[in-house]
């Protein structure tokens, strides 16, 4: 299987069963992202353990794309600090800026690299950048 064909894989699943969708009883931020453009709009959720993002959820519609990218970011920062949250984000937002012409780091990304293929087709990357 290719590297491509993994990652549109991974998407998918993440599209189909998002990790984290739900709206919580008790949440200390709630955090709303909205495309006007295409209507995606999720609503975040999270619940910190002192600095620590003990726990993130989401809720709302968009595409398969955002929603898996929602999907992913909950899978990610869960356990991380507030700081290493903030670096991910950005290092994210970072990615998604570059060409789709320059190999990703798959190493420095990890799971992140499943949405650089996103660069592909800049309009749609503000589907995979909304909920970050």
């Amino acid at each position: 299987m290719s590297t491509r064909a993994l990652y549109e894989k991974i998407l998918l699943d993440h599209a189909k069963n998002p990790r984290n969708f739900k709206v919580p009883d008790k949440f200390d931020v709630k955090l709303e992202g909205f495309n006007p453009l295409c209507g995606d709009q999720f609503t975040f959720y999270i619940v910190f353990d002192g600095d620590v993002v003990k726990s993130i959820y989401f809720a709302g519609n968009g595409c398969a794309i955002s929603k898996a990218s929602a999907s992913i970011l909950t899978t990610l920062l869960e356990g991380k600090c507030k700081n290493e949250a903030m670096n991910i984000i950005q290092s994210f937002m970072n990615l998604m800026k570059t060409p789709s012409t320059e190999k990703v780091d798959e190493e420095k990304f990890g799971k992140l690299a499943v949405l650089a293929g996103v660069r592909e087709y800049p309009i749609r990357i503000k589907c995979a950048t909304l909920p970050w």
